[in-house]
């Protein structure tokens, strides 16, 4: 006897594939602003470590344009604010999909298990 996967079990299987795909993108996503998060902090560390009338010099494209410190000191604690803010979203987005995730394979085990229980019988 022939133990086909009925049709709705296939379909969560495919949504559970694309959650996880989601959860994936989402934590990949996070990694790369939690990157630039760091590359902000470590510039932020290095400017505050010169002399106020220090010359600085921000990067636009690729090019180097002169700025002055604290004009470029703002820029940069704002950027770092609104990093934090996407990492945090993000991170909430990710439990979020991982509960729902977690929930979809215990359905799922549930609906398979009564699945194999009918084809025994």
């Amino acid at each position: 006897m022939s133990a086909e996967i009925p049709q709705h079990i296939r379909h969560q299987i495919a949504q559970l594939q694309q959650m996880q795909q989601q959860a994936q993108a989402i934590v990949t996503q996070r990694y790369q602003i939690e990157l630039q998060l760091k590359e902000t902090e470590k510039a932020l560390e290095e400017l505050n470590k010169s002399s106020e009338g220090a010359t600085v010099y921000k990067a636009v494209g690729s090019i180097l344009i002169k700025s002055e410190k604290n004009l470029l000191e703002e820029e940069l604690n704002e950027r770092k604010e609104t990093l934090e803010l996407k990492v945090q979203t993000l991170k909430r987005q990710e439990e979020r999909l991982q509960t729902k995730i977690q929930e979809r394979q215990q359905k799922l085990q549930q609906d398979l298990q009564g699945s194999s229980l009918g084809i025994a019988g």
